[in-house]
């Protein structure tokens, strides 16, 4: 028996669930997960033939496993000692043809999570009739009616489609339907650098691809620290990529040999084909959210409060239906604490210093707070760099561009941000994750200072950084 009040779980027992879970994503297993431990009847209904969502099976998942791939190609070519055996570039098909192992493995084990602990996976599409039951119609039309106490809502979201752009054509492609891709195109042209856009960049022109970068703000990816996207920048056009900042679309001119991409500019682009990745909306369409009274806003998001519920407390919201972060990891811990909050009613912490993982080449990974927010803010701060030319590990490997970062108070030490760019970011900003974390004088610039790292290794940036940080207090 969870720990419910008594009164409350007699009002559940009219229902067939405790909790129906709408979307078997990162935000739904996590809601699913936590609610079926806590001895909840629970369902999850899930429209696509397997679990996992949009992030194991079009997003997350296949395009990380493309990108690794791919640069192991890269670094095979580039080594002195291997270059020679490797005459042409694989095919972009069969680059892909490695994601799909994967894809089956995570799919399998994520169905395994859902049968070993109970829950019930009900195949189908979902639509509210009334506040606590939703139809669900299955691939042979087949109509079931399932009702429950409460709903998580975690359907995730797709490719923002605008009107004038025809993604039926063959030559056009959004961030899902580019994994279909059945050639290796002479030139690409991305329309949106952001996260999306700014990772398929680095993909496609590592496989020497022309590739062309529309992006409709003055700067790449606003979100993160200038210097570290001054650094990107900076990479992207190295490499050859082609950025135009602060343009936007007119029209598309799309034939059977090339697109032409008209811009407000009066700029016309062509490539061989387009990939179209400026936005995404909320998979909130056909899910009968009128019938109830909830409404999403222009982008198909839901808003929440604190805990994730919406307008009608007893149904959630979480994962990339409700928008920012929209990031795997986050709306997995979305979904644990929507389902804590079903299950207890008690405050969750709060989901803080969320770290982003940005899979371009070379990789960005960030955590905490950026220079220019610092600045906002008034806070004395000071700044500590580590190069990765000057390591010993990054000088064996080779990947010797980027650089750690580490924000910290001039009065205090205390970390106040890691922001890393190079080779393995995204797992090199979770020690300093793990020391931000920390209460009190624990979470300061001393402990990277006397803590003995490996030798040689990426982790001892922290340590080269710490050390430069303090130097310049000194030379104030």
């Amino acid at each position: 028996m969870p720990a419910i009040e008594t009164t409350r779980w007699r009002v559940w027992m009219d229902y067939q669930y405790d909790v129906i879970v709408i979307g078997s994503g990162p935000g739904g297993e996590g809601a699913a997960m936590k609610a079926i431990k806590a001895g909840l009847k629970v369902a999850v209904v899930e429209r696509y033939v397997q679990v996992g969502g949009s992030c194991t099976h079009w997003g997350t998942i296949p395009s990380k496993s493309l990108r690794h791939a791919i640069q192991r190609v890269c670094e095979f070519r580039e080594d002195p000692l291997l270059r020679g055996m490797c005459k042409a570039l694989p095919s972009f098909p069969d680059l892909l043809s490695t994601a799909s192992s994967v894809i089956q493995k995570q799919a399998r084990l994520r169905q395994g999570f859902h049968e070993r602990n109970g829950v019930d996976l009900i195949e189908g599409h979902a639509c509210f009739i009334d506040e606590h039951t939703v139809e669900v119609t299955g691939a042979l039309g087949l109509v079931e009616r399932i009702s429950a106490a409460y709903f998580i809502i975690a359907t995730g979201s797709r490719p923002y489609h605008p009107p004038f752009i025809d993604f039926n054509h063959p030559r056009v492609f959004d961030a899902d339907t580019i994994l279909t891709l059945d050639r290796t195109p002479q030139s690409i042209l991305i329309y949106g650098a952001g996260v999306i856009g700014c990772e398929y960049a680095s993909i496609f022109r590592n496989l020497q691809i022309k590739v062309g970068l529309i992006n409709t703000r003055d700067r790449l990816l606003e979100f993160l620290d200038d210097e570290i996207v001054d650094a990107l920048a900076y990479h992207l056009r190295e490499k050859g990529v082609r950025v135009r900042h602060s343009e936007s679309a007119s029209r598309l001119e799309a034939n059977d040999e090339r697109i032409i991409l008209h811009l407000k500019s009066g700029k016309r682009i062509q490539a061989d084909v387009l990939l179209w990745a400026n936005g995404r909306s909320g998979n909130t369409h056909n899910l009968g959210l009128e019938v109830i009274g909830l409404k999403p806003n222009h982008r198909g998001q839901l808003d929440v409060d604190s805990h994730y519920r919406t307008a009608l407390p007893h149904i959630y919201a979480v994962g990339d239906v409700i928008g920012w972060p929209g990031l795997a990891s986050a709306a997995y811990d979305q979904g644990r604490f929507a389902a804590g909050h079903v299950i207890s009613g008690a405050d969750s912490a709060p989901i803080r210093d969320i770290p982003t993982g940005i899979y371009t080449t070379p990789e960005i990974s960030s955590v905490g707070r950026t220079e220019r927010e610092l600045t906002e803010q008034k806070v004395p701060y000071e700044v500590g760099h580590a190069f990765f030319r000057t390591l010993a590990r990054a000088q064996i490997t080779g990947q010797t561009v980027g650089m750690l970062k580490i924000l910290f108070h001039a009065d205090t030490l205390e970390i106040l941000g890691i922001h890393c760019f190079g080779d393995q970011a995204s797992e090199i900003v979770h020690i300093g994750q793990a020391i931000m974390s920390q209460p009190g004088e624990a979470n300061t610039l001393m402990y990277f200072v006397n803590t003995t790292f490996n030798y040689p290794t990426m982790a001892e940036a922290y340590r080269v950084a710490a050390l430069n940080g303090l130097n310049r207090l000194v030379d104030l």
